[in-house]
């Protein structure tokens, strides 16, 4: 489809879902390209939409500045921040899969689980492959530190649940299917307008590229985060680890000590992440 016909799709899901739930609908903000561009959309239809920015603690500083610049902005706060999390659940590593199976692995009290876990033996003595940790990560197993997919759980799904029991709203959220297989399988299941599961929710953006969305911004002019301008193509969590191991060099923490000195000291040393890349010979 051209970047045309995809954005009066886009406008059309987004129309569709605001009036089945009669505007009881927000628009999910990371500060990032992807949701910048979905805010512009949505504002076309829905001028005075209401604007939820989840605030972990983890974001770049030009991120929070992209933030500051909406209007109608509601910020919320996870109850616990990532050290916290890191204390007691574990770092995340490797991917969220992995990290889950590794934890589930320490932390059973059955044998028959670990020896799924790493073998894919069931109880009943037939094979799996569904959470088995890949074999090149046994190593991780033993690590001298937690490990766990725990935090993107923590710091923003659940408060975002909070808010979204108290507020009645549901969310419009700007995830596309390149981002994983996961949104891949999960768009080919139920599409942009998800009404029929527990969690309703609006992606219309899920059949956009990379490319679609930096064409839109040239477009229409719209105004987004400087930290693109620096090197960054992802706006993540900036402390988190998932799929670092596949980066070149300069990967993320070792641009962001050119970047933000001051924060990739306290990534490093205060959060003791230094420790996790040493131990799987990350450079940083």
């Amino acid at each position: 489809m051209s970047l045309k016909n995809k954005i009066k799709m886009s406008l059309l899901k987004i129309n569709q879902y605001f009036n089945r739930l009669d505007g009881q609908a927000y628009v999910s903000y990371s500060g990032g390209k992807d949701s910048t561009v979905l805010l512009h959309m949505v504002k076309r239809l829905y001028p005075d939409v209401e604007i939820v920015y989840v605030n972990t603690g983890l974001e770049y500083p030009e991120i929070n500045y992209q933030v500051s610049l909406q209007d109608n902005v509601t910020i919320i706060r996870p109850k616990r921040n990532f050290s916290e999390v890191l204390d007691r659940w574990g770092y995340p590593v490797i991917s969220k899969e992995v990290s889950k199976n590794i934890s589930r692995y320490r932390n059973t009290k059955h044998e028959w689980v670990r020896q799924y876990r790493k073998y894919g033996i069931k109880r009943d003595g037939s094979k799996g492959k569904a959470g088995v940790i890949p074999k090149k990560w046994w190593a991780m197993i033993n690590a001298p530190f937690k490990i766990s997919d725990m935090c993107c759980y923590q710091l923003k799904i659940n408060p975002i649940k909070k808010y979204e029991k108290l507020s009645g709203l549901k969310p419009v959220i700007g995830t596309m299917v390149t981002d994983s297989l996961r949104r891949k399988f999960n768009y080919l299941k139920y599409g942009c307008n998800v009404f029929d599961v527990k969690n309703i929710s609006s992606r219309p953006l899920s059949f956009w590229t990379e490319k679609d969305i930096w064409n839109y911004i040239r477009k229409f002019k719209v105004n987004y985060c400087s930290i693109y301008d620096k090197g960054e193509s992802n706006t993540g969590c900036i402390f988190c680890l998932f799929g670092i191991h596949l980066e070149k060099e300069p990967n993320r923490l070792q641009r962001m000590r050119l970047l933000h000195p001051k924060l990739y000291s306290y990534c490093i040393d205060n959060l003791g992440i230094g420790e996790v890349l040493d131990y799987m010979e990350i450079p940083y």
